[in-house]
């Protein structure tokens, strides 16, 4: 047996052979910054490990993971990035959308990061081009930005004498701006006007609900945010409690009893992100990182709901659902 393979015992203590520790050492960390819990992002840590594993990184076996929970709070974001960057994390993943982006952006200017947001990220002022970052940040952008306008459409589509429809925000994400901006447009050329509500604790989803309840035969879209996701089931549940047809971005929301989802498909956005975050574990520089749009996109209808609403969903849009729920 060669000398350094010895494990050497001093004083009751054990000394692991030098290649061992190197080996530790070496295993190189990623920061995973999520602006919900790990049950609201089951799906996509399951997306984002099967990332990873395309680009031949594995938890545990070759690449560590350090993970920091917001807890649907956006202002604990910050302090929780600056904890990754303290943790002097390899990578930096920005894993809840715009808030945990900026978050990242500012907690460091030379750990790489690799975010995923539904909002232009040149906007965002996160990269200075899509196909040339120019910074330490690269990423995902979704198209449930841009498809808002596509929810207002489909819903145009199954109301077609309504007038106004109803937007839900979290004023304490930009996105939600953002998104509004998107919307006007759209509403006005399909001649409709907009209610904008606010919620961004559970007490505002039961006054915006309520209010709602009060205005019979206006629909709702959602727009994206982290707190909404870990709440799809409790929207869904209200909406029909109160009547109100509502569209949101995510499967989940559909699922669990909501009028329809129409937005990025989660397992193929987060996919995405960890095959970024292994091009990076390899030495990709983001500045040299094109920023990549996540293309697929479902359509899911719950006809049950629908059907409970009164609400007779024509052909013609059933035959472009990806997914119908009966």
């Amino acid at each position: 047996m060669r000398r350094r393979e010895f494990i050497f015992l001093v004083s009751g203590v054990v000394l692991w052979p030098l290649a061992s520790h190197a080996q530790q050492r070496t295993m190189p960390v990623i920061g995973f910054l999520g602006g919900n819990s790990p049950s609201v992002y089951m799906t996509r840590l399951q997306a984002f490990h099967a990332g990873l594993k395309e680009a031949v990184y594995t938890e545990n076996e070759n690449a560590t993971i350090e993970y920091r929970w917001a807890q649907d709070q956006n202002n604990r974001l910050p302090g929780l990035a600056a904890e990754l960057v303290r943790r002097q994390v390899a990578v930096l993943v920005a894993a809840g959308g715009t808030p945990s982006a900026m978050a990242a952006k500012a907690a460091t200017v030379t750990i790489p990061i690799v975010f995923a947001v539904a909002t232009n990220p040149i906007e965002l002022g996160l990269v200075a081009s899509l196909n040339r970052p120019g910074g330490n940040l690269t990423g995902i952008a979704n198209l449930n930005l841009e498809m808002g306008p596509k929810r207002l459409e489909v819903l145009r589509e199954l109301l077609p004498g309504v007038t106004v429809i109803a937007i839900l925000v979290n004023p304490t994400n930009g996105a939600g701006e953002a998104f509004v901006r998107v919307l006007r447009p759209a509403a006005q050329a399909l001649g409709v006007q907009l209610r904008i509500l606010d919620a961004s604790t559970d007490r505002d989803l039961d006054k915006a609900f309520t209010a709602l309840g009060h205005m019979p035969g206006v629909p709702l879209v959602i727009g994206p945010d982290n707190f909404f996701n870990s709440r799809s089931k409790q929207i869904a549940e209200l909406s029909v409690r109160y009547g109100v047809p509502t569209a949101y971005q995510y499967r989940p929301f559909a699922v669990s009893g909501g009028l329809l989802s129409y937005g990025s498909d989660e397992t193929e956005y987060y996919r995405l992100v960890g095959i970024y975050t292994g091009k990076v574990l390899d030495g990709a520089k983001p500045a040299d990182l094109p920023v990549v749009q996540s293309t697929k996109a479902e359509l899911i209808i719950n006809l049950k709901t629908a059907k409970a609403f009164g609400i007779s969903v024509p052909q013609s849009l059933l035959g472009r659902a990806d997914e119908v729920i009966e």
